[in-house]
């Protein structure tokens, strides 16, 4: 099933929810972070996430990561992969 909003003026959009963040292209830098506005990601150290090895990421002075901690409270908004400068973002639609 697949949600459609509306745009304040009426457009209608499907809304695509964060799903995933490439752990190889993100660089920490918070950028997407400071967007949410719902508390759907959070930073985590390099190697404190069961899925993240360590041997498996390209910036090595990036010691932190972003991770999808609540993926069911992605309102779809999007600003999260709009500010993101190394494009880590998969998302879905409902």
């Amino acid at each position: 099933m697949s949600a459609t909003a509306l745009t304040r003026g009426g457009t209608p959009y499907t809304p695509t929810y964060a799903e995933s963040i490439d752990s190889k292209k993100c660089i920490g830098c918070g950028r997407c972070y400071k967007v949410c506005v719902r508390d759907v990601l959070t930073l985590v150290d390099r190697g404190e996430d069961d899925e993240v090895d360590d041997d498996d990421w390209d910036d090595e002075d990036a010691k932190a990561m972003m991770i999808v901690k609540n993926p069911e409270d992605c309102t779809g908004c999007g600003a999260c992969g709009r500010t993101c400068p190394k494009d880590c973002f998969t998302f879905v639609t409902a």
